[in-house]
């Protein structure tokens, strides 16, 4: 089990080749932060190496990337898949060209996870006794679900379920999906790739994720279930614990959007100030200024009630904030509890086939 540099969580990653495939172009991220982490999944796609540089490139600029961004934390890691996305753009030139990855990366900031998606890359919540599907992949068969056309059955079946809508390297403009939520102590994640989520059952993932709480066993135990079922595809799986309870942070998470996945230009602007209050803020400092230069007489009383109105808004901004923060919810993607089924005791894990990941916390993603 790797422990953060903070007390709060603990992690684990593996990432194995499956059983059908000759080459490993899944990529998996951990990075240690000052206050959580940085942690990622991409899969690869494009060929015999494209792939595998698509996944590595992408992860090798997120880090590096969010590392040396400026701003709070959700632009910071918008901005950091628009860098990686644009990266793995410039380098599909010869024999790359039309190469690009998925991407599903989460950044732990005290007690809220962000998570930023795209692409059929899944994130995943177990709190309590039920395990929560926190993305909805870019795919042609989860928009046939969507629409009523196939169950979940059928696409984990179907013949396009590996075609993704959405992924980095496809345009200039990432188109992303953003959203945060809060954590508590006792909450678990994983992060994986399709050569998991699109072999195993959602019950199987329960099953493990509850009765193995060291997280470098459960990733393995996670792919020793893949590999069972024929390892069809690469395998990469990350699972974080959250030990201690932390407070939130000071920003307002960002909201998850009903319409899918957005240009990353216009998420950013959604985050930078278009609220009610952010204008009337900017219309109340205009009118004071106005009335100091047109009513210098009055300007003591002019400037003691401006700044007075002014620090009453960005309270009320702040409150506003934290009402927001302590009411985000958990996304109504699906989820399983043993309620309804009782978990099936996870097998004892192999050493065969498998690589054993021990990321540090250089900027420098791991890869099979």
């Amino acid at each position: 089990m790797r422990r953060s540099a903070t007390p709060l969580l603990a992690s684990g990653l593996l990432t194995d080749v499956g059983r059908q495939r000759s080459i490993n172009q899944d990529a998996g991220l951990i990075l240690d932060l000052p206050r959580g982490g940085l942690f990622a999944v991409a899969d690869g796609m494009g060929g015999h190496a494209a792939g595998e540089l698509a996944a590595n490139l992408a992860l090798d600029t997120l880090s590096s990337s969010f590392l040396n961004g400026r701003g709070l934390a959700p632009e910071r890691l918008a901005a950091a898949v628009q860098e990686a996305n644009l990266a793995v753009l410039r380098s599909a030139v010869g024999e790359y060209v039309g190469m690009g990855t998925t991407l599903v990366a989460m950044v732990i900031d005290r007690a809220a996870a962000l998570i930023a998606h795209v692409g059929d890359s899944r994130a995943y919540l177990l709190r309590g006794n039920e395990l929560h599907r926190l993305t909805e992949d870019h795919s042609w068969v989860a928009e046939q679900v969507r629409l009523g056309h196939l169950t979940e059955h059928e696409a984990r079946n179907h013949q396009w379920r590996s075609v993704v809508s959405n992924a980095l390297g496809g345009e200039e403009r990432v188109r992303l999906e953003l959203y945060g939520l809060p954590l508590r102590q006792g909450d678990r994640l994983l992060l994986c790739s399709d050569g998991l989520s699109g072999v195993l059952e959602e019950a199987d993932l329960y099953s493990v994720l509850a009765n193995q709480s060291d997280p470098d066993v459960a990733v393995r135990q996670l792919i020793d279930l893949s590999n069972a079922e024929g390892g069809p595809d690469n395998i990469t799986a990350i699972v974080v614990n959250i030990e201690q309870a932390s407070r939130m942070p000071s920003y307002a998470l960002p909201s998850r959007l009903n319409e899918g996945p957005l240009y990353v230009d216009m998420l950013l602007s959604s985050r930078r100030g278009n609220s009610p209050l952010t204008y009337l803020a900017l219309v109340l400092v205009y009118f004071t200024l106005m009335g100091l230069v047109l009513y210098p007489a009055q300007q003591t009383l002019i400037g003691a009630t401006g700044l007075g109105l002014l620090a009453a808004l960005l309270l009320g901004m702040r409150l506003w904030a934290s009402v927001k923060r302590s009411r985000a919810t958990l996304p109504e993607l699906g989820s399983f509890s043993p309620q309804a089924a009782g978990p099936d005791p996870a097998p004892q894990p192999t050493e065969e086939n498998q690589t054993r990941i021990r990321p540090t916390g250089s900027a420098r993603p791991t890869q099979d």
